[in-house]
């Protein structure tokens, strides 16, 4: 007899379960599809990360999917509620549950709850799996931007080469500029993450940094977060109003981790900041897009996604 499966919010008690099932299910799709597990590493704690930072944000908003006889974790889905939209972040199963249809109800759960909201769903995802593309694009998902994933070993010495125009005007953003932060990006990307900013500003989990580059007027040009944490170390999410502060905003960011390595989220439209990424010693590992429900308005700049939370 095939168990039933219930669906409910996340509890205090189910995060290293969560965690211990993202990284199986990131370690044997990777594996499987491109022998590839080893870029998850072999332990499960890094990844508590996750139902920490989404819970810290939006108590109580994560989805499960758990055995009804057990209360086994067989799938999450990460959402996070904006003004402007729904964000959806990782969708994870459990490899043995595969081809049950877990991630698509979980899914359908999340579109109903933009839905009441009366906003889109928005999500970042893999083009290498073409079987999560064709699951959001069978829900509703139209695609939208392209970005390189691009990772890079940042020297300890720091970066070659000089320092791209504006990146000596570049500084830590404090609480107070939250709100000129957040305006920026609507003006820009017509999204709106108020909250997220003032988290990132004042951290509950993780270790954020949030770099922003003022104009001439004091008004901010773009900003862009880092995660340091050491189970996390990625860049994003961020905006900026051209190229040039794009470029001035990830030298001044990269230069934070001399030593590390790390991945970020390029538009591929955003061809100067590329070729100084790949001038810096960047090299492309993935391609990611952009998805929602509804038609997405010309944006204008440069966009920095990221996963953690997912940017939307």
């Amino acid at each position: 007899m095939e168990c039933t499966v219930a669906f409910g919010p996340l509890s205090e008690a189910d995060r290293d379960a969560v965690a211990a099932l993202i990284h199986r299910s990131l370690v044997q799709w990777y594996e499987s599809r491109l022998r590839q597990g080893h870029r998850f590493g072999d332990q499960a704690a890094p990844f508590r990360i996750f139902p920490d930072v989404y819970e810290a944000l939006d108590p109580g908003e994560t989805i499960t999917a758990r055995a009804s006889a057990t209360g086994e974790i067989l799938g999450v889905c990460f959402t996070h509620e904006r003004p402007t939209h729904l964000a959806v972040g990782i969708v994870a199963t459990a490899p043995e549950s595969a081809g049950r249809g877990l991630a698509k109800r979980m899914l359908e759960l999340a579109l109903a709850q933009a839905r009441r909201l009366g906003r889109p769903a928005r999500l970042v995802s893999s083009l290498l799996n073409l079987d999560s593309f064709s699951l959001y694009n069978r829900l509703g998902f139209v695609p939208g931007a392209l970005f390189q994933d691009l990772q890079l070993a940042v020297p300890a010495a720091g970066l070659p080469g000089p320092a791209p125009a504006g990146a000596e005007s570049v500084r830590e953003a404090r609480p107070a500029d939250a709100t000129a932060l957040a305006d920026l990006e609507f003006s820009l990307q017509g999204i709106r993450r108020d909250k997220d900013l003032a988290f990132f500003l004042q951290p509950t989990a993780g270790a954020w940094r949030v770099l922003m580059l003022p104009g001439a007027d004091g008004a901010p040009r773009g900003f862009l977060v880092t995660s340091t944490h050491p189970s996390a170390l990625m860049i994003g999410p961020g905006v900026a109003a051209d190229e040039a502060a794009a470029t001035a905003l990830l030298w001044a960011t990269l230069d934070l981790l001399r030593g590390k390595s790390v991945v970020f989220l390029l538009p591929c439209a955003a061809t100067d900041v590329v070729r100084a990424a790949y001038t810096w010693g960047a090299r492309n590992v993935e391609l990611h897009l952009a998805q929602s429900t509804a038609p997405v308005l010309s944006a204008r700049g440069v966009v920095f996604p990221t996963f953690l939370p997912e940017s939307g």
